[in-house]
């Protein structure tokens, strides 16, 4: 390729050890490790680990998955914002995750950091990165927000002044439940489609993003883990996780790429919360800490 998809990848697979070692030690359950790769013959070509612990003390469900593929055309979810690669084959690799804890005053967290490269017939092979973090708590603490927002930023900076404010538009736009008008969380970092700064440069940021994510959450979650909490935050974080479920399934354009493209549905489904619920027309309390929730921490605002 002229420069080195292997290094994505001995990164990629080095981070999600990493972080899932430090999900082991705060959570004190080992996570499952489960090892894939495709059967010949399927739409996609390629291998993966899934990492997973469930029902741990700290943690309902954290997922973080590591997989590496190749196909024979990009999905339209791929090529909506390049269509001259429409039909052309690819290889994708990247890391993903979401932590559903089991404490309601311990935010949901999701990273993605990733690499495609399409392989056009007779035209040089088009690298791109995309990625971010994001914040989705069920009771809102402001010092968190702004640690969260901090860590990004400070990741972000060696690579220009202008990737943070840019990094956190678009993250607010990007997870946004166009059908609630409602924001997932308090946001975070997101991009996609990333190439300018060359791929030297361009890796270089994926990997500084990628880097940050354990200061940016675990902080967050030993502040709040021995907070009490009772039926009514239980209540109110299952019906909040209902919100991620919907996003995840409708608007998401990684759960799309990957069933799209034929990918291994377990892997891409693992950001599914194990509980959540719906209701008709809740709304809560006014001056309560789950109306602060939507009339404080929801709508977009700069936390920094």
């Amino acid at each position: 390729m002229g420069d080195d998809p292997k290094a994505v990848g001995d990164y990629l697979r080095g981070l999600q050890q990493r972080i899932m070692a430090a999900v082991e030690a705060a959570d004190g359950k080992a996570c499952v490790r489960d090892s894939w790769e495709k059967a010949p013959g399927e739409p996609l070509q390629g291998s993966g680990l899934t990492c997973i612990l469930e029902q741990g003390e700290l943690f309902e469900r954290a997922g973080c998955g590591f997989s590496q593929v190749r196909g024979p055309k990009l999905p339209p979810s791929a090529t909506q914002h390049r269509p001259e690669l429409a039909g052309a084959p690819f290889e994708a690799m990247g890391v993903s995750l979401v932590f559903h804890p089991r404490n309601p005053y311990v935010p949901t967290v999701h990273m993605n950091v990733r690499m495609l490269a399409a392989l056009p017939a007779g035209g040089a092979p088009v690298c791109w990165f995309g990625g971010g973090m994001d914040l989705t708590p069920y009771y809102g603490f402001e010092e968190d927000a702004v640690h969260f927002h901090r860590t990004c930023r400070d990741a972000l900076a060696p690579f220009g002044e202008d990737k943070y404010p840019r990094f956190k538009t678009w993250c607010d736009e990007y997870f946004f439940l166009k059908h609630r008008n409602e924001q997932r969380g308090v946001g975070g970092v997101f991009f996609d489609d990333f190439a300018e700064l060359g791929f030297g440069r361009s890796f270089a940021m994926l990997r500084s993003v990628g880097d940050a994510f354990l200061p940016a959450y675990l902080p967050i979650v030993e502040r709040r883990r021995g907070m009490a909490w009772g039926e009514r935050e239980r209540a109110f974080q299952l019906y909040r996780r209902g919100r991620y479920v919907e996003f995840n399934l409708v608007w998401d354009r990684g759960t799309h790429f990957g069933l799209q493209s034929g990918g291994r549905t377990e892997s891409i489904l693992l950001s599914m919360p194990p509980q959540a619920s719906w209701a008709y027309r809740r709304e809560p309390e006014p001056g309560t800490p789950e109306a602060a929730l939507y009339s404080d921490f929801l709508p977009r605002r700069e936390w920094l």
